[in-house]
């Protein structure tokens, strides 16, 4: 399938090209030397105080992590999440610094979502561009269209694994208590970008928290 034949890709293309510029300017963000994914850090993004009501509000409503397909795979990914609540002020801060950061609109944010890794856990090799060519897309399509780009902040840091691996660019992050990763889950011309690939590997010792935000091409609903 060509670049423009592919749902979203102009609008795509379009997005990733101003948070790119955008992102561009902000001393405060690195981008890793990997051209193949546009994959930026920024170290300290979230306080102590935040990252810890993050943590007690992930354990509060934490159960088993499912699949964006609801295919059942046995142990593809063990982790726990949880739909934190919108309204408190901690995550409405979270949501206004994206959205500040990236310049986003904050109507195509998805929930921000927790994740639990306790010791052993994992998500095995897996992109958060959704398959238009699967059952579930129709669903997507209505609901904000194609995910544009990924937050993903780390909330503490863990005394051994619990990396998160660029599977296919053979990139390997480790937790960084309240810092921020954010990826281009488009390449430039708006196609999905298989070098976007990634996986949670196993926590060796330790827990490992994060929150994600997904963003989309449309409003979310």
């Amino acid at each position: 399938m060509t670049g423009v034949a592919h749902p979203d890709c102009r609008a795509l293309a379009r997005i990733g090209a101003a948070v790119r510029g955008r992102l561009s300017c902000d001393p405060s963000v690195r981008r890793f030397p990997e051209e193949r994914v546009e994959l930026y850090a920024v170290e300290r993004f979230l306080g102590a105080d935040e990252c810890a009501r993050l943590i007690g509000m992930i354990d509060a409503a934490a159960c088993p992590s499912s699949l964006i397909d609801e295919t059942s795979w046995p142990n593809y990914r063990t982790s726990y999440s949880s739909d934190i609540d919108v309204y408190d002020d901690t995550v409405r801060g979270l949501d206004a610094r994206l959205a500040a950061l990236t310049g986003l609109p904050p109507a195509c944010g998805e929930y921000a979502q927790g994740q639990r890794y306790q010791c052993g856990q994992y998500f095995e090799e897996h992109c958060d561009w959704f398959d238009t060519t699967a059952g579930y897309w129709r669903r997507e399509k209505r609901s904000g269209g194609q995910r544009s780009w990924t937050a993903m902040i780390y909330l503490n840091e863990v005394d051994e694994g619990g990396t998160t691996d660029f599977t296919r660019v053979r990139l390997s992050v480790p937790p960084l208590a309240g810092c921020l990763l954010l990826w281009n889950n488009a390449q430039a011309d708006g196609t999905p970008n298989p070098w976007s690939m990634h996986a949670a590997r196993p926590v060796v010792r330790g827990v490992k928290y994060i929150v994600t935000k997904w963003f989309r091409t449309r409003t979310w609903r």
